[in-house]
């Protein structure tokens, strides 16, 4: 990326949350400790769905995929905000800035991506139970983990270099904590009509689309679920599916505050905590999520920790 006067940058320098002084600590603090939450949750999630063969099913595998993103996810975005402020610098280089963008924007995406093919798992699973096996079988499943992984990392990938290759005209002030596309979008001093097209573009297909096959998917769940006589048949059909829905409205509702809000709308402050938001908590609520309302996945921690008494105090509680 070059200035209007054609000189190289080199570093951008984040202003992050300057204009907090009295929180800046807190803020750090709660990072630090979402960030140790989602590694610890993620990685257990991930190690007791590969141990535990009760849990090799489709369902558990894009869990696993789920869990794996959302480490990449919330380490491209927290951990240069948290190293930062440990070592009282607020720069990135323009080629750190590059991969940081580029891989929070695959991880979002992939996402997406991954969301609506696991609603489309838990509508086979429950309204065509026996041909779930034929119809969500292993080849499918690694076709769609891999489809989702190349969709997300293709469309960042566009977006990345259609940003990075534009013009500044002498800033390289990141109003951000992080080199999050938007905000680098508002250092470029040409047009960038092309540029937003092509994000408006991607945002369509990776946010609404998505979004629309997820609601399609629970229309068909809800009504299967309400055709279903007995009491306790109901209920755990709806408790297999609130915690794909929790994560859904948590993810795709602050996504889609971000990428397609209107023009006129524009609070850089509020896209700062919104990006910690998806950034930071979502990752970090997924495998408490999944783990807290999830029978099997609570049997197999406690058989994974049973193994290994001295993980004991991390048990769930049955409450």
């Amino acid at each position: 990326m070059v200035k209007g006067n054609l000189t190289v940058i080199s570093d951008f320098i984040f202003l992050g949350f300057t204009d907090y002084p009295k929180v800046k600590v807190i803020i750090f603090v709660l990072c630090l400790l979402m960030y140790l939450i989602t590694l610890l949750g993620n990685i257990i999630l991930i190690s007791i769905t590969i141990l535990d063969s009760h849990l090799h099913k489709p369902m558990y595998f894009f869990l696993s995929n789920l869990s794996f993103l959302d480490i990449w996810y919330t380490s491209s975005a927290l951990t240069p905000m948290l190293a930062n402020f440990v070592s009282g610098r607020n720069t990135i280089s323009f080629s750190g800035c590059a991969v940081q963008m580029y891989f929070s924007l695959a991880m979002g995406s992939t996402e997406c991506v991954l969301l609506s093919m696991m609603a489309y798992d838990r509508y086979v699973a429950i309204c065509n139970p026996l041909r779930y096996p034929i119809i969500m079988n292993k080849s499918v499943c690694v076709q769609i983990a891999t489809g989702s992984w190349v969709t997300g990392c293709l469309s960042a990938l566009v977006e990345t270099v259609s940003v990075l290759h534009q013009s500044l005209c002498g800033n390289s002030i990141i109003n951000h904590f992080t080199c999050e596309i938007l905000a680098v979008l508002k250092l470029v001093c040409v047009d960038t009509s092309r540029v937003q097209l092509i994000m408006l573009v991607i945002s369509v297909l990776l946010l609404p689309m998505p979004m629309l096959l997820i609601c399609i998917s629970y229309a068909f769940i809800l009504c299967n679920i309400l055709s279903i006589s007995s009491v306790d048949g109901r209920s755990k059909a709806f408790s297999t599916c609130t915690a794909h829905l929790t994560v859904v409205v948590l993810f795709y509702g602050t996504a889609l505050s971000m990428y397609l809000k209107p023009s006129a709308v524009d609070s850089q402050e509020i896209d700062k905590f919104i990006a910690l938001i998806y950034g930071g908590l979502t990752p970090m609520l997924n495998p408490i999520i999944y783990s807290l309302r999830n029978k099997e996945v609570k049997a197999a921690v406690k058989k994974l920790l049973i193994r290994n008494p001295l993980c004991v105090f991390l048990i769930p509680s049955n409450k």
